[in-house]
C-alpha cells in the first residue's frame, strides 16, 4: 500500500532518515513569539507531525501534499524581523497553497535547516511526479490510516462503519457487511493491506464507466485499439490522428502487459485514461501559452489585483509584503502600491487612514523583484497610488532604479517614439510602472520636461477621488477627498514610460485627444455606466489603451465584483481582492489557467481590430456572429469531500452550471439534489444552453450540499473557458474554495458543443 511506497523512497535517503527521527526547531509568529516544538516526518512519509516538548500538549499535523513550496533564509516577513538573532542558514519558510498562512521556522544548525529543505523539496517533487496508479494507491492508504483507530495494522468491521461515514457514504449495513465478507479473503474478521485495497475497489466500483466500456468493447472485456478509435473519434471528438492517440492511450494508461501486447486496453486502462489529465475537461493543448503573444499590450486581459498589499479586509486588516509574492506566484502581472509618507524618509505602503498595518516601500519592491518572474516572464505592471511628498517620491525613486536594475523599464524599447504598446514578448523579464507622469512620453524623449518638478492634478487614479464621486461619506474617508494640486518629483516621473495614469474625460476626448500610453481608472459603478452607454466606444477605446478598473470603495470587507462584465468591454486590467476567495477569483483562475497561466490572455480579434464594432449588450450585430449551443450532461460525482463537520452527516449533492458572458448568455441551471451521498452520486441530467459569443464565455461547475431550510453549502467548484473545453466523456477535477485541489474528488460528464441553427 501507500505506505510501502513512501517506506521504499524513504529508505536510502539520508534526509528523509533524519526527518522520520524528527528534530526540534523553533517555530516563529513574531519577534516576541519564537516557541520551541518538535517536528517530524510521520512513516507514510507524506504526514509532519508536531508538538509542544511540553508532555501532554496537543500535537498537529499537516500534509506534504498542502505545502506548495519551501523559502530558504529570511524570506518571510515574520523571519526578517528576527534577522539579527537567527542567521539565515539556519531559517526557512513552509508556505501552504491557497489562502493558510505560512509556517516559519528556525532550526539548531544550518545542517539541521538544510535537511528538512532538501528533504520537504524531495517530498514535494515525488508527490507532484507520482503517477495516477500511485497515487490512487496513496488515497487508499490515507482512508485506511484514518479509519484503523487502534493502529493495529487492521480494520474491524466497526472501523469499516465508521470509515463509510468519513468517506460521505450512507450504506445499508448489510451491503456493508456483504462488501467486508467478500474482501475478508483471509476470513480473520478484519481486513489487512491487500483485502483493503480489495474492498476500496469494490466500494468505488464506476458503474457508469462500465456501462460505456462495454457499449464500446465487442467482447465486455477488453477495448481493442481499433474499437478506442471509433471512442475518440466519434465520443471525444479529437480530430488529429486517431491511430497515433490511440496507440499512444494504450502505453500510457494500460495497466496489464497482456492487454498491451495484445494492443488493447482493459476497464482499469480505461478508468485510468478518463482520470487522467487527457481525459479531463480542460484541453491540455491549451495548458502551455499558446497564443500569439507579439501584439499591442492593450489586446490582452491581464491578471490584475486591488490592494494587493492586505491579507484581510482594508479597513483593519494586515498589510504583507507576503500578499505582492502570493499574486505574482499565482500569475498576477498588475499589482498595487498604495504609497504614503513614512517615518525616517522611508515611503510606507497601506491603505491609508485606516487601521491596516503598514510595511516599507523598498520591502515591496523586493519581494517584486525577487518573486516577478518566478512563474510567467511577461512583464510585471506596478500600479501606483503615490500620496507621498516630493522628497520621499524621490526616495521611492532610488529604490525602484537600485532594487530592480535593469528589470524597471526606463525608456523606449528602443529609444525611439513609438506609434503604438509594445507587447507582451517585447517586454519579457521587464517591470512597467503605472503612474502620473510630468508631460508625455514625446517630451521624455526630447528631453524637454522641466528640470525639477510639476504640478498635476490628482487623476482618478486616486481612488479616494473616485470615491467621493461615489458619496461616500464617512469622517474619517472625507479628509482624504480634498482634490489637491499634487507635485511630482522628476525622478519618480522619469520611470514611468507606457503607463502613465490619467483622469478620462469622454470617449470622444480620448478618441481626438488621448495618446496610446495613457491609462483611465475606473471604479466598478462608472465602468458599469459606461458599458451600458457607450459599449461599442468602451470596446473601441480598450483596443488602443489600457483601463483599469477596481472595486467599490464600498467593498470594506474586500469583497469581488464580477469581473466578466469588465472582460465584455475589453477592459484589461480588472483588478481583483486575490486575498478573498469566491465567485470573483474563481473566474479569474478560470481565464487566465490557460496560456501558461502566464497573466496574459489575448482578446478575441472583434474587440482588438480597428475596423470591427462590437457591443457586448448587442452581440447578434457582431460580423462573425456564431452562437453555439453547449450542452452538459451530469453523469456522476465521486468522493465529494464533506462538509459538515458532524460525524454522520452526509452530503446531499447537486451540481449547478454557470454560464458568464455577454449579458445575454449569463445563465445557470441546476441538476436535482441525490439524498445522502457524498461517495457516488449518479445524476444523468442534462442541461441546455444558447451561447451568443462562445470567445468570451466561462463556464462554471459548482457542486452544493442542498439544504430546504438555509442556504446550500458549498462543496467544491471548477471554471475554465468555454474555448479550453474538451468535448465527450470528461472529469471535472474540483477545486476547493481556495481554488486549491482536492482530489480525489470530481464530476464525471458529457460535453458537447454544437452550432446554433
Amino acid at each position: 500500500m501507500a505506505s510501502t511506497g513512501g517506506g521504499l523512497r524513504i529508505r536510502g535517503d539520508d534526509n528523509l532518515q533524519s526527518m522520520l527521527v524528527g528534530t526540534v526547531m523553533r517555530k516563529i509568529k513574531s519577534r516576541t513569539w519564537k516557541k520551541q516544538r518538535y517536528f517530524k516526518l510521520q512513516d507514510d512519509g507524506t504526514t509532519i507531525w508536531y508538538q509542544s516538548k511540553k508532555a501532554g500538549n496537543a500535537h498537529s499535523t499537516f500534509s506534504v501534499a498542502d505545502v506548495e513550496a519551501i523559502r530558504e533564509g529570511h524570506q518571510s516577513e515574520v523571519l526578517l524581523t528576527i534577522a539579527d538573532e537567527f542567521p539565515a542558514e539556519r531559517c526557512f519558510t513552509v508556505v501552504f497553497r491557497g489562502r493558510r498562512g505560512n509556517l516559519d521556522l528556525v532550526a539548531e544548525s544550518a545542517e539541521e535547516a538544510q535537511t528538512w529543505i532538501t528533504g520537504m523539496r524531495k517530498l514535494i517533487e515525488s508527490l507532484e511526479n507520482m503517477g495516477d496508479r500511485e497515487r490512487l494507491d496513496h488515497w487508499i492508504g490515507d482512508w485506511f490510516k484514518k479509519a484503523d483507530k487502534n493502529n493495529d495494522g487492521r480494520m474491524n468491521f466497526k472501523e469499516v462503519r465508521d470509515l463509510l461515514k468519513m468517506m460521505n457514504v450512507d450504506m445499508n449495513e448489510h451491503h456493508a457487511h456483504r462488501l467486508f465478507t467478500t474482501a475478508d479473503k483471509s476470513l480473520s474478521g478484519t481486513l489487512e493491506d491487500d483485502e483493503f485495497v480489495l474492498f476500496y475497489k469494490m466500494l468505488t466500483q464506476r458503474e457508469d464507466v462500465l456501462t460505456l466500456f462495454q457499449k464500446f468493447s465487442s467482447d465486455g472485456q477488453k477495448i481493442s485499439q481499433s474499437d478506442l478509435e471509433v471512442f475518440l473519434r466519434d465520443e471525444q471528438l479529437e480530430g488529429d490522428d486517431v491511430q497515433q492517440h490511440a496507440m499512444r492511450l494504450i502505453e500510457r494508461y494500460e495497466p496489464s502487459e497482456t492487454a498491451k501486447q495484445l494492443q488493447a486496453m482493459t476497464f482499469d486502462g480505461f478508468l485510468m485514461y478518463l482520470g487522467s489529465s487527457e481525459g479531463s475537461i480542460f484541453n491540455p493543448q491549451r495548458r502551455g501559452v499558446f497564443q500569439d503573444m507579439s501584439q499591442p499590450l492593450s489586446h490582452y486581459l491581464i491578471s490584475s489585483s486591488h490592494n494587493t498589499y492586505l491579507m484581510e479586509d482594508q479597513l483593519r486588516g494586515q498589510s504583507s509584503v507576503e500578499g505582492y509574492i502570493r499574486a505574482l506566484c499565482r500569475g498576477c502581472r498588475c499589482v498595487e502600491v498604495d504609497c504614503w509618507d513614512g517615518a525616517n524618509g522611508e515611503p510606507i505602503v497601506y491603505h491609508g487612514h485606516t487601521f491596516t498595518s503598514k510595511i516599507l516601500f523598498k520591502d515591496v519592491v523586493n519581494a517584486v523583484g525577487n518573486y516577478a518572474f518566478k512563474v510567467s516572464q511577461y512583464p510585471v505592471i506596478l500600479s501606483i497610488e503615490n500620496h507621498c511628498s516630493i522628497e520621499q517620491q524621490r526616495v521611492m525613486a532610488q529604490h525602484l532604479n537600485h532594487i530592480l536594475g535593469d528589470k524597471l523599464l526606463k525608456c523606449t524599447l528602443d529609444g525611439k517614439p513609438p506609434i503604438r504598446l509594445p507587447s507582451p514578448e517585447d517586454l519579457k523579464g521587464k517591470i512597467l510602472l503605472k503612474a502620473k507622469k510630468i508631460g508625455g512620453l514625446e517630451e521624455s524623449l526630447n528631453g524637454t520636461t522641466a528640470e525639477d518638478s510639476l504640478t498635476g492634478e490628482v487623476s482618478d487614479e486616486d481612488e479616494a477621488a473616485e470615491m467621493d464621486d461615489d458619496n461616500l461619506h464617512r469622517e474619517s474617508m472625507r479628509r482624504r477627498l480634498k482634490k489637491s494640486k499634487q507635485r511630482l518629483s522628476k525622478e519618480l516621473s522619469d520611470c514611468v514610460v507606457y503607463c502613465k495614469s490619467v483622469h478620462f474625460s469622454s470617449f470622444k476626448h480620448s478618441r481626438i485627444h488621448s495618446k496610446f500610453y495613457e491609462v483611465t481608472s475606473f471604479t466598478e459603478s462608472k465602468a458599469r455606466k459606461h458599458l451600458r452607454e457607450a459599449g461599442a466606444e468602451f470596446v473601441h477605446h480598450n483596443s488602443r489603451q489600457l483601463t483599469r478598473i477596481y472595486p467599490s470603495g464600498f467593498r470594506t470587507d474586500s469583497s469581488n465584483f464580477n469581473p466578466q462584465e469588465m472582460w465584455n468591454a475589453g477592459c484589461q486590467i480588472v483588478a481583483l481582492n486575490f486575498q478573498t476567495a469566491g465567485d470573483g477569483m474563481d473566474l479569474n483562475d478560470g481565464l487566465f489557467s490557460q496560456n501558461g497561466n502566464c497573466g496574459y490572455v489575448l482578446k478575441p480579434t472583434f474587440m482588438t481590430a480597428a475596423e470591427k464594432i462590437f457591443d457586448p449588450e448587442t452581440p447578434e450585430k457582431q460580423d462573425e456572429y456564431q452562437p453555439v449551443v453547449l450542452t452538459v450532461q451530469v453523469i456522476s460525482g465521486q468522493q465529494l469531500p464533506k462538509v459538515n463537520i458532524k460525524e454522520d452527516s452526509i452530503v446531499d449533492p447537486l451540481v449547478r452550471v454557470e454560464i458568464h458572458g455577454v449579458p445575454a448568455d449569463q445563465s445557470k441551471q441546476e441538476t436535482r439534489y441525490i439524498e445522502n451521498n457524498g461517495f457516488n452520486p449518479v445524476w444523468y441530467d442534462t442541461l441546455r444552453f444558447n451561447i451568443h459569443t462562445p470567445e468570451l464565455a466561462m463556464v462554471r461547475f459548482v457542486v452544493e450540499d442542498y439544504d430546504k431550510t438555509s442556504k446550500n453549502d458549498f462543496v467544491g467548484q471548477y471554471t475554465l473557458p468555454l474555448s479550453c473545453m474538451q468535448q465527450g466523456y470528461r472529469h471535472i477535477h474540483l477545486l476547493s474554495r481556495d481554488g486549491t485541489s482536492i482530489p480525489p474528488s470530481s464530476l464525471f460528464v458529457h460535453i458537447r458543443i454544437t452550432e446554433l441553427e
